[in-house]
């Protein structure tokens, strides 16, 4: 087998194992991003031997592991190569002591929790569907939930990956050790960049204890007041308490999650028992007038996150009627806008024919935004909805859309100013563009 470079590359049948190798089923999949030939890699050789191939002979390659992604960019509807990691998978290194764990891309999140669990460690993502979302995939598009406001994205978590580049070689950035980087963190080049840049065939993460106790208040609003939102998010993000969430649910998710219909704060709180309990004695005492106050705590806690986990279409439940649209958007904002962004979310909907959920953190800025109706609805619905944000000076990324509807809508809005430099990044790391074409900022 070949493992870096292109010299001596071997005809496509003596690249991987026959069973490795299958000709598509799915290459009219509605979400696209699909390819003519399936290659499932099971080491890292195999995808240095597919990717030093695919340069040698002008190929292109889609990459592919739990599929929860395959919605997120992509306006070609498929390559040459579709590349699955789903069955490279497996814990390669768990350092204990050190709190870091290396993995391979195809482990999905829920793999990962429940090998950690009896070390009594965790990785501190709260990305939906764990069952299905893989941490190569997680990376690749720096994908995070509501407790990011306390334990960061995986910018802050990653500390060293290998990657396979697009020619076969295989280049390490960062390390296994928490304190190993000096200069540029070249990890942050690659998290994010959807699979652009090169294939990420290994991933070091630091860990966090599991919390001894855990709390959950939960703030109903349900006089609407913005101004009392506003106050008590300020109050408590300039109080000594340490919120692992600040998120805000809108009336109709917290129909979903709750039954009552208004705008709810989701406060979670993780830590030791009395320091939990103290916190949210603080919360019952800063308490605005007329909210109702929710508090669950240890295992109800965590079956509301579990629910709440699994929202948003997830790759594979998407209908096959144009009438059950899914689109889901991420919003990027100052973190006080979130209010502002959730109520245009909200008005929008309406006056578009769409129905909506969406939930925001107003400690981080970031917010989703879970869209179904006809595709013409959804179209006119995001290019309103991004107009607005963007007027506001936020940002509107299409995290899931339809192949046809990607090809009508930009996924990532209008090109930034500093896209010459993203497309030079591009030049140097994948010359060829064999890798993910058109998958990210500006079609890169």
């Amino acid at each position: 087998m070949i493992t870096s470079g292109t010299e001596g590359v071997l005809p496509i049948e003596d690249i991987l194992p026959k069973e490795q190798i299958k000709q598509n089923d799915e290459q009219k999949h509605p979400l696209g991003n699909g390819g003519i030939q399936m290659m499932e890699a099971y080491s890292e050789e195999d995808i240095s031997s597919v990717l030093a191939y695919a340069n040698e002979h002008d190929k292109t390659v889609n990459v592919i592991s739990g599929g929860t992604k395959r919605g997120y960019g992509g306006i070609v509807e498929l390559a040459d190569i579709l590349l699955s990691l789903a069955n490279y998978k497996g814990v390669v290194d768990h350092s204990v002591g050190d709190l870091t764990l290396t993995v391979k891309p195809g482990t999905t999140l829920k793999e990962i929790t429940n090998a950690l669990t009896k070390t009594g460690q965790r990785v501190a993502f709260d990305t939906p569907w764990p069952e299905l979302a893989t941490i190569g995939g997680i990376v690749a598009a720096n994908d995070s939930g509501p407790k990011r406001l306390l334990y960061g994205s995986a910018r802050d978590l990653v500390i060293g990956t290998r990657i396979v580049y697009s020619d076969g070689n295989v280049i390490r950035t960062g390390g296994k050790v928490v304190k190993n980087v000096a200069g540029y963190d070249m990890n942050k080049l690659f998290i994010g960049s959807m699979g652009t840049l090169g294939v990420i065939s290994e991933i070091t993460i630091k860990l966090r204890p599991l919390p001894k106790y855990e709390g959950l208040s939960l703030l109903h609003f349900l006089k609407g007041n913005e101004q009392d939102i506003r106050d008590f998010s300020v109050k408590i993000l300039d109080s000594m308490m340490e919120p692992v969430s600040l998120e805000l649910l809108n009336p109709t998710l917290t129909e979903k999650m709750n039954g009552k219909h208004c705008y709810t704060l989701a406060i979670a709180f993780e830590d030791r028992e009395n320091a939990v309990l103290e916190q949210e004695k603080w919360v019952k005492e800063h308490l605005p007038v007329g909210v109702e106050h929710t508090v669950m705590h240890e295992e109800e806690a965590r079956q509301w996150w579990e629910k709440f986990r699994h929202l948003g279409p997830n790759g594979y439940n998407d209908e096959q009627h144009d009438a059950a649209t899914q689109a889901a958007l991420k919003v990027g904002s100052n973190n006080l806008d979130v209010l502002v962004n959730l109520e245009l979310a909200d008005k929008l909907a309406a006056m578009h024919a769409v129905s909506i959920e969406a939930h925001g953190g107003l400690g981080h800025g970031i917010s989703r935004v879970f869209v179904k109706g006809s595709s013409s609805n959804i179209v006119s619905y995001i290019r309103e909805f991004r107009t607005k944000v963007e007027n506001g000076h936020g940002y509107v990324v299409c995290t899931h859309l339809p192949f046809q509807l990607r090809e009508t809508v930009g996924v990532w809005g209008e090109k930034p100013g500093y896209f010459a430099l993203l497309q030079g990044i591009k030049r140097t790391n994948d010359p060829k563009v064999i890798l993910n074409r058109h998958r990210f900022v500006g079609g890169i």
